[in-house]
């Protein structure tokens, strides 16, 4: 009997629901040998950010650094020179979440230092793991956290893949936002693919993980405690560029 091969699993953005993740878990079923990994975005907007941190941690899957983790450790390190509206516009944007999910609502030590040791990107060799995309107007090696955690339509509209033989696997932009795309569903561009599902979105509330090995995605919808398992193909839609260049690059955070 053949032994199943160790499987990469991809997870998109968790933004604090840690009891979605549970049950994504329990549905992938992961055994010691497969290798998990997270774009980022653990943080803000849900009710759990705290013990979705903890566990990520603790586990020592890798995970990569979102725009509301950069946010957080922004200000926790450079608080004395943060302008008040940089604080504000965390707290609006899910921080006030994740503060109440921490005891006393103080982040401690070991999770600041976690979130300064989260990489921006992750080389895998065929598959290139990065929290928001790439910046095609700059050459990758000059690719700041800047633009590998908040870049949206500017990748999106990219018409070549960035890379000749690397599959892109992004979070960051809910992929309903992008045009031609529902709830639930995998985006699909030139060279990428984007998983971040919109589990903390009303509309939506799909977690996505994303076996890579077997392209089989895994879900599971944080507000109605669903799952289901669909093949890549089933799951994916193709971005529509003739309408994406009339999007606001002004999405939500």
């Amino acid at each position: 009997m053949n032994e199943a091969k160790a499987r990469r699993i991809i997870i998109g953005d968790v933004h604090g629901h840690y009891d979605g993740l549970m049950t994504l878990l329990e549905t992938i079923a992961p055994s010691s040998e497969d290798q998990i990994y997270f774009l980022g975005d653990l943080i803000d907007r849900g009710p759990q950010s705290s013990q979705v941190v903890n566990f990520v941690k603790d586990s020592s899957y890798p995970c990569l650094l979102g725009n509301h983790e950069q946010m957080l450790f922004s200000i926790i390190t450079e608080k004395d020179n943060i302008p008040a509206s940089t604080v504000q516009a965390w707290l609006y944007s899910g921080g006030q979440a994740t503060l109440a999910s921490y005891k006393k609502a103080t982040i401690p030590h070991d999770h600041v230092e976690w979130f300064e040791s989260l990489p921006t990107y992750l080389d895998l060799e065929d598959i290139w793991l990065v929290h928001a995309g790439v910046d095609p107007a700059l050459p990758v090696a000059e690719q700041t956290a800047d633009q590998l955690c908040w870049v949206r339509d500017e990748f999106h509209m990219i018409t070549e893949p960035i890379f000749p033989d690397k599959l892109i696997i992004i979070g960051h932009t809910i992929t309903f936002t992008l045009p031609g795309l529902t709830p639930g569903k995998i985006a699909r561009g030139a060279g990428w693919l984007g998983i971040d599902t919109g589990a903390y979105h009303p509309k939506s509330g799909w977690l996505t993980g994303l076996d890579v090995t077997n392209s089989v995605v895994y879900q599971a919808n944080v507000n109605t405690s669903e799952v289901r398992v669909l093949s890549l193909e089933e799951a994916t839609v193709d971005v529509d560029f003739n309408k994406i260049r009339g999007v606001s690059t002004r999405r939500r955070r």
